[in-house]
């Protein structure tokens, strides 16, 4: 597995970023996925969580690899932000899910879920980085998604440089609370 995820992240720079696939206006798939939170096993289920209000729906390409690790602070670091403005933080990947206990209390600082996003979800949400030449990766893309509690999306964002992913579906989070006070 090691040598896998290590073959992966050096893929990551040659990957072709992709557009995020669904538009804002999209219906966002539907998903229940296993996955962890604190460290501890945790069901992550989309409908549950949009019955709360607006979700961050991010994918990450693997846990324990830099910008993964750094994107995964910063989120956890923006939580109050992000609860403050009404939304739940749930972060995907397809890459090392058994690795996630451990990521979700080391990196997420047991703060938000983390889950194994399955083929269904990877399609639906059309996040599968692609090599240079077109052929798929097992790796997902580096994508976030705003969804409003209606089940659409508001806000998509792919870029594999998790630089902008927090302060971006943030205030995205923040203009769908200002537009519902309105």
């Amino acid at each position: 597995m090691r040598i896998k995820l290590l073959l992966a992240a050096l893929l990551l720079p040659l990957a072709l970023p992709v557009e995020a696939a669904l538009a804002p206006g999209a219906v966002a798939p539907a998903f229940a996925a296993p996955g962890a939170m604190a460290g501890k096993p945790y069901n992550v289920n989309l409908s549950a969580a949009l019955k709360k209000g607006p979700v961050v729906l991010y994918f990450f390409p693997a846990a324990f690899t830099g910008g993964c690790n750094a994107e995964a602070a910063a989120f956890a670091a923006a939580l109050p932000d992000f609860t403050a403005a009404g939304a739940t933080v749930i972060g995907m990947t397809a890459g090392n899910v058994d690795q996630l206990a451990r990521f979700s209390s080391e990196h997420c600082a047991g703060k938000f879920a983390v889950a194994a996003a399955s083929p269904a979800v990877i399609k639906g949400y059309d996040v599968l980085l692609r090599k240079p030449d077109g052929t798929p990766t097992t790796v997902t893309s580096r994508t976030s998604y705003v969804i409003a509690p209606g089940g659409r999306i508001v806000f998509a964002h792919t870029d594999m440089n998790p630089a902008d992913h927090i302060r971006l579906t943030l205030a995205a989070v923040r203009k769908l609370k200002a537009a519902k006070r309105g």
